[in-house]
């Protein structure tokens, strides 16, 4: 839906943005059955799968190619990719993959990491073993007290954090969820701080934490953030983290994706025309890779940004941020819920 907060800024592009919430949303693809013989590659010291076989797998039917472009697609999903590039759409949906896509010889090829942790997650998360089975949301307002965030001259993340996540949790309970705050009030929490709160909660749960953005005087959009894909858990290597720290991640890792989806999807859709798509993005953030729940980090905004400093100071874009956020936590929870059998190359 298009919510008119403020003009649209100059040159903003007219168009609705149609953004399916990705297949799972509409239903799951059922696979073909278990592949009897991938096709699996190395290139760099690293496996690939062609796209021939994802297509077979998925039941997509078809697979095109336009220079480097490259599209799957059925009656349900369409799935665009470009060698060389690791930025990839599903459904209008923006991913950004841990590694790029390839030719080997003349055929595409997709990292056999980037399939099964994140397209499969996306295309089947009721694949995704007992993620379902939650009725706990940790929220997560980032920084406060001593630490404000970014800042313009209309206030601070620090304070707009804390109030989404306030009407995050109302929207949340409407629904029948228990809401754990890491914080309340502006109080100074360490990101470890934040990890044990989260921690301490000991039923099934997810967390998100909540931030807006800053960057250069263009930068605007939504991102989400989740985990680097395992590499690490799976190849035995620690991974520096965005903050510096050492981490080797959580165990949810399909999960992270879907519940990444869920949000970034919906919020966008919310969001409709007042924002811009910049994409699921991988980084290993303390505050994320030290939670035994699965996790996500949502960026709401660019404070940094002329027109989106002013959206973000507006009641009706924090609201619509909240519900939005809300109602894909209803999407993930119904998306992961019933299981299938067949699975791609582990």
């Amino acid at each position: 839906m298009f919510m008119s907060f403020l003009p649209r800024p100059d040159g903003w592009c007219r168009r609705w943005f149609a953004v399916a919430l990705v297949v799972w949303v509409v239903g799951a693809i059922q696979p073909a059955g278990a592949a009897s013989a991938w096709d699996i590659r190395k290139h760099n010291g690293e496996e690939y799968v062609s796209l021939e076989n994802i297509k077979q797998f998925y039941k997509f039917s078809k697979l095109s190619r336009s220079g480097s472009h490259l599209t799957l697609e059925n009656p349900k999903v369409v799935l665009n990719l470009t060698v060389g590039s690791a930025e990839c759409t599903m459904n209008r949906v923006k991913f950004v993959f841990s590694r790029p896509v390839v030719d080997i010889g003349s055929q595409p090829y997709v990292s056999r990491t980037d399939l099964t942790k994140l397209i499969d997650p996306v295309l089947r998360p009721n694949f995704i073993k007992n993620a379902g089975a939650f009725r706990t949301v940790v929220l997560d307002p980032g920084h406060g007290g001593k630490d404000p965030g970014a800042t313009n001259p209309y206030g601070t993340e620090a304070g707009y954090n804390l109030k989404l996540a306030g009407q995050v949790r109302a929207e949340l309970m409407k629904r029948g969820y228990k809401v754990v705050m890491t914080r309340t009030n502006d109080k100074y929490l360490s990101l470890q701080e934040r990890v044990n709160l989260a921690n301490a909660v000991r039923e099934d749960a997810v967390f998100i934490s909540l931030h807006f953005n800053s960057g250069g005087r263009a930068a605007r959009g939504i991102e989400t953030f989740t985990l680097s894909p395992p590499g690490v858990a799976h190849y035995g290597r620690g991974v520096v983290a965005a903050d510096g720290y050492q981490r080797t991640g959580n165990q949810h890792d399909s999960a992270n994706v879907a519940l990444a989806t869920a949000t970034h999807g919906m919020v966008v859709r919310g969001l409709g025309t007042n924002t811009f798509d910049r994409g699921i993005k991988r980084a290993r953030f303390t505050v994320l890779s030290g939670v035994r729940h699965p996790a996500i980090l949502l960026e709401g905004g660019f404070m940094s940004h002329s027109y989106e400093a002013r959206l973000i100071h507006k009641p009706e874009y924090q609201a619509a941020l909240a519900k939005a956020v809300a109602a894909a936590l209803d999407k993930y929870r119904a998306a992961v819920t019933n299981r299938v059998k067949t699975a791609p190359p582990n």
